[in-house]
């Protein structure tokens, strides 16, 4: 196969000119683990097939209106009662259009809700499980819930009143925000980020129905062409010729201890039989909290990390993954999980503290550090997916790089923290040489400098997407 960039390009011809320049065919982005398996011994063995896993159901559930009836719809939606989508909420109708939540054929209605709550799992028609472990619903205000009346379908509009798409079949029934909030996220203590934007000053209601989407969601932030959609990931690997897809998601920068792991899960799995795993390197692109670094400069430090040569772009394809995250720790990992299933993820990289956070107001984290890779191998619905769990790295100063952690030498090994990192690039100090690839620690420089300046009443320089 000849050399590619690493990132699969989704334009339309008249984008062109506002593409920023691929990677060099030098850069790479595997993601590789060590891997312990977590599952029982039923599971435990391989079956080496280049076939992708089928996705939650046994087919992806795609929502968008054909285009030959996008008139006729576009027509009727504006006859019906509107509900004007929030930020969060376009997020989550973009997952749901393009099949991420498969099965679900739009925001969830009542039942669905329930059992997402109380089990982490929907149960089909045909008795099966799959997995579904946050609520993906659409909060409605008692004037909003007065306007819909008895129609049985709405129109979803964004900022602008533009018509993003039609819910069907609707049920309304009562958001019982406390509930929800005590069974996600395993506490109501305030403070907690997607609560605050999302959920706190949200409407009493919740609406569920069918989802028909006539606009596709778009960002136009210049990183449109790497939102991929499952079928289009799955077009990748099967171009390929993947017999297997490891998933990487991350919200943060990619550090040289991310890429040895990266590596060495690749080559575990070729020790076990595989002759072409391709790495999903998929960072989070939809809501984070204001202290994490946003998407588009993380996805420079992920340019610079690539142009380095430091992983293969024949055997990575980098993508953004749409989600809104909610740092719910083992709940949500069981949603990052599934979701990947549905792209033709049949390996998970899961690490300490997946979808963590420190408590919001005691100095600890909010969840147990090992419980996320723990719930992963027994969630019910995930029975398929092949979890990879972390093995520790951290910066050997013997050998000046990052490397995995040896406890016989512990006093050789330096754990530098996410806080750590932060402290240093606000700061413009350099990290030890090996930590990061010096391209990458000038994008977290300068995203810090960035604030600064702000903070200064300038206006900082935008960075290329």
């Amino acid at each position: 196969m000849a050399a590619m960039a690493s990132l699969h390009l989704k334009t339309s011809p008249h984008s062109i000119s506002k593409l920023p320049k691929p990677y060099s065919p030098a850069a790479a982005a595997a993601v590789a683990l060590p891997i312990r398996r977590l599952r029982g011994a039923s599971r435990s063995a391989t079956r080496i097939s280049a076939s992708l896993i089928d996705p939650d159901g046994g087919r992806l559930v795609e929502l968008f209106v054909p285009e030959w009836e996008k008139g006729s719809k576009l027509k009727a939606a504006n006859e019906l009662p509107r509900i004007t989508l929030s930020e969060i909420d376009l997020q989550w109708v973009h997952v749901l259009s393009e099949g991420w939540a498969s099965p679900l054929k739009g925001f969830m209605r009542e039942a669905e809700f329930l059992q997402t709550l109380h089990f982490n799992a929907i149960r089909l028609d045909n008795g099966s499980l799959v997995n579904m472990s946050v609520p993906i619903v659409l909060a409605i205000d008692d004037a909003q819930k007065t306007r819909v009346g008895s129609s049985a379908s709405v129109a979803l509009v964004d900022e602008r009143d533009d018509v993003v798409a039609v819910l069907s079949n609707i049920e309304i029934y009562k958001h019982n925000k406390e509930e929800r909030i005590a069974r996600t996220w395993g506490t109501t203590a305030p403070g907690l980020p997607y609560v605050d934007e999302a959920i706190t000053h949200a409407g009493n209601w919740l609406v569920g129905g069918d989802l028909e989407v006539i606009n596709p969601v778009k960002y136009e932030d210049g990183l449109d062409r790497f939102r991929l959609s499952p079928a289009q990931l799955r077009d990748e690997f099967e171009r390929r010729n993947a017999d297997a897809v490891f998933a990487f998601q991350l919200r943060n920068p990619v550090h040289n201890g991310h890429a040895l792991l990266m590596t060495d899960t690749r080559r575990r799995l070729l020790e076990m039989g595989y002759k072409n795993p391709v790495l999903l390197l998929h960072p989070l692109g939809g809501y984070t909290k204001a202290d994490d670094v946003p998407l588009s400069w993380r996805m420079k430090q992920h340019e610079k990390v690539l142009e380095d040569g430091v992983l293969d772009p024949e055997t990575t394809v980098v993508s953004i993954f749409p989600s809104p995250m909610h740092y719910a720790g083992p709940t949500e990992v069981q949603w990052h999980a599934k979701a990947r299933i549905n792209a033709g993820a049949n390996f998970y990289i899961v690490g300490r503290d997946p979808a963590g956070m420190g408590h919001p107001l005691e100095k600890r984290d909010l969840y147990d550090a090992d419980h996320g890779k723990k719930v992963l191998s027994m969630a019910p619905g995930l029975e398929r997916l092949n979890i990879l769990p972390f093995k520790v790295a951290a910066y050997d100063k013997t050998q000046n790089k990052m490397a995995f952690f040896d406890p016989t030498r512990a006093q050789d090994f330096v754990f530098i923290s996410g806080t750590k990192m932060r402290t240093l690039a606000k700061n413009k100090e350099s990290p030890p040489d090996g930590f990061m690839c010096p391209g990458g620690w000038k994008v977290l420089v300068d995203y810090y400098d960035s604030l600064s300046l702000s903070d200064n009443g300038r206006v900082p320089e935008p960075i290329p997407a």
